[in-house]
């Protein structure tokens, strides 16, 4: 659902109105009654990525034979 207000409201507190903004809220601004403008709230399009390196510490055991090849592919390292 979206909420009208009067341009000149929305000059005065445009940063309040752009902080309650919910993704896809819809505010719409009027002069003398009539829609003459509207805000979007924006959807994002995904999470940003972490920075590289915040995954450090995480891994808690590896097996003693990570690095050795699968047996399922000793044929191939034949």
């Amino acid at each position: 659902m979206s909420t009208m207000i009067p341009v000149e409201e929305a000059q005065a507190k445009l940063k309040e109105l752009i902080d309650m903004l919910a993704p896809g809220e819809e505010v719409i601004l009027t002069k003398n009654h009539r829609p003459v403008a509207k805000l979007v709230g924006e959807r994002h399009a995904r999470p940003p990525r972490p920075a590289p390196g915040m995954g450090k510490g995480s891994i808690l055991y590896m097996a003693p034979d990570f690095d050795e090849p699968m047996e399922e592919f000793q044929e191939y390292m034949e």
